[in-house]
This record gives structure tokens, sequence and C-alpha cells, in this order.
């Protein structure tokens, strides 16, 4: 089976990398000193810290494969080339609730990168996947779960 491609941009892509350097060079690094200094106490068929330390190591482990997994089938999305007439992957959106007047600003970005708290919607989320290939003063209908919700474009940009 083939690896699904990561989508990110420039920016995410840094993130990923300064993740795993990270992980890799003082994550590891601190954990291995954890599990010496766990060692040093006894008996490790009683020794919570050593469990711990343990955990720990197997989850940067785990979370280290999983960042070069993402990275050796990463896309960069490139902001130059990102289409302003059309909502893609890498634009950013205004559109207007029109049940309610209510605007609102999203990202659209692939879903490693997704955080609505900050604005940034995967393009596989029924909003982001609502919004994509639509353009200025477009009305979409999203499925939301209060029901059926129409949004307009106002604005598309990179």
């Amino acid at each position: 089976m083939a690896a699904k491609q990561v989508l990110l941009t420039a920016d995410g892509f840094k993130k990923l990398q300064d993740e795993l350097e990270n992980l890799k060079t003082v994550r590891r690094q601190e954990n291995k000193e954890a599990i010496k200094r766990a060692r040093s106490f006894g008996d490790l068929s009683e020794n919570s810290e050593y469990d711990e330390a343990k955990e720990e190591q197997a989850y940067i482990e785990r979370r280290i494969a999983e960042l070069e997994g993402m990275l050796v089938n990463v896309k960069i999305i490139d902001d130059e080339v990102v289409d302003t007439d059309i909502v893609t992957v890498g634009s950013t959106v205004k559109i207007k609730c029109l049940d309610d007047g209510e605007e609102d600003i999203y990202a659209i970005v692939g879903s490693t990168e997704s955080n609505p708290l900050e604005g940034k919607i995967s393009d596989e989320c029924p909003v982001g996947k609502a919004l994509l290939s639509h353009k200025v003063g477009e009305v979409v209908n999203i499925e939301v779960p209060d029901g059926l919700a129409s949004y307009e474009i106002l604005a598309i940009e990179r």
C-alpha cells in the first residue's frame, strides 16, 4: 500500500523538521539520563520512575518513526502557486454565514497542520472539504452538527 501524501505549508514542514531534530538530539538524551537515573534506584519491578522513563522512550521512538514517515511523503504547498481564483489547499478563505451574518477566516491546510483554534482547518474536515474548488461569491452549503449551513465565500487569498 502506498503511503499517504502529506500536504504541508513551508512553515508546517519546518515545524515538523524542528520537532524531529529536538526528539532525536534533546529528548532522546534526556530520556536516556532519566532511565539511567531510575535504574540507580534499584529494584526495577517496583520502580515507577523507570516505568515512566521507558514509556516516554517508547513515545519518543514512535513519534520519531511517525515524523520520519511523514517527512518522506511530504508535498510542500508553495504559497506562490496557490490559486486565488478558487479555494485550494494553501488558500486563506474569508466566509460569511448566511444564517447569522458571522464572518470567519480559515486557512485550508493538510490534516497534519490542522488547528481550528488557530484558524487552520483541514482539507479533509467537512468545512474545508466543502469549500474546496469554489470561487468568491459562491454560496456553499455545509453539513454542520446543527444541520445544513450556508456560507458565502467573500475572499480567497494566499
